[in-house]
C-alpha cells in the first residue's frame, strides 16, 4: 500500500512511502485489540481503593438496645453496615488489576489496529522535520497546514525529539509517541496516525526482530 508523503506545510512533495502488508495490511483481530487495550488500562489503575468494613470502624461494642420486646429489629452493634458510619459490606480492597498478555498477542494487536487506521485511510506521512526550539504555534500550522486541526492525532518518531515533544504537549488532543513505545490504546485513542517519514521504516525493523 503506497501513501503520500506531505512536507509540513501540507503541500505534497511527489514522494510515496510503502506501507508493510505484513503490518498495515492485515485482517484485523478485533479480540486482540480489546484484550491489548483492556491490559493497558488495567496497568494504569493503582488499585488503591479501600472502604472500611464493620471490624474496622471505630466505636462503641455496648449492645445498642436489648434483644426482646422492643417491638423492632434487633441491634447488636452499632458499626453494623445498615446505620449510618458503619461499615461497608464487600467493599473494595486494595489489589493487582494487572494480568499477563503474551507478547505475540500484542503485537497482532498493534499491527490490527494499524490496518484499521490504513483501511479507513487515517494515516498521514510527512517529511522529516525538526525545531530549533520549542514552540507550540509551530505545531499548531503544522495542523492547519495538514487540515487536520479539528482531529485527534498521534504523531509518531521514530527518537526521542524534545523540541518537538514539549512543542505538542500543551496541545489538548495531540500527542507525541516513539515507535518503540507505539501502543495499540494510542492508535485506537487517535482519529489520525501521522507517521514521520523515517519513523515508517524503524516500525519495519521494530515487527521484523
Amino acid at each position: 500500500m503506497e501513501v503520500k508523503v506531505y512536507n509540513i506545510d501540507g503541500k505534497d512533495t511527489g514522494k510515496t512511502v510503502e506501507l508493510n502488508d505484513s503490518i498495515f495490511g492485515i485482517e484485523p483481530n478485533e479480540h486482540a485489540v480489546y484484550l491489548d487495550v483492556k491490559q493497558y488500562m488495567a496497568n494504569k489503575r493503582q488499585g488503591t481503593h479501600k472502604a472500611k468494613e464493620r471490624g474496622e470502624i471505630s466505636g462503641s461494642t455496648r449492645k445498642i438496645k436489648k434483644q426482646k420486646g422492643t417491638g423492632t429489629a434487633r441491634m447488636g452493634s452499632i458499626k453494623s453496615p445498615v446505620l449510618r458510619g458503619g461499615g461497608r459490606v464487600f467493599g473494595p480492597r486494595p489489589r493487582d488489576y494487572s494480568f499477563k498478555l503474551n507478547k505475540k498477542v500484542k503485537a497482532l494487536a498493534r499491527k490490527s489496529a494499524l490496518s484499521y487506521k490504513a483501511k479507513n485511510n487515517n494515516i498521514v506521512v510527512v517529511e522529516d522535520f525538526n525545531f530549533d526550539a520549542p514552540k507550540t504555534k509551530k505545531i499548531i500550522e503544522i495542523k492547519n497546514n495538514l487540515k487536520l486541526n479539528d482531529k485527534k492525532l498521534l504523531l509518531v518518531l521514530p527518537n526521542v525529539n524534545n523540541n518537538i515533544y514539549l512543542s505538542a504537549r500543551n496541545l489538548k488532543g495531540f500527542d507525541v509517541q516513539l515507535v518503540s513505545e507505539l501502543n495499540t490504546y494510542k492508535i485506537t485513542d487517535a482519529s489520525k496516525l501521522i507517521f514521520v517519514e523515517s519513523s515508517i521504516a524503524e516500525l519495519n525493523n521494530m515487527f521484523s526482530n
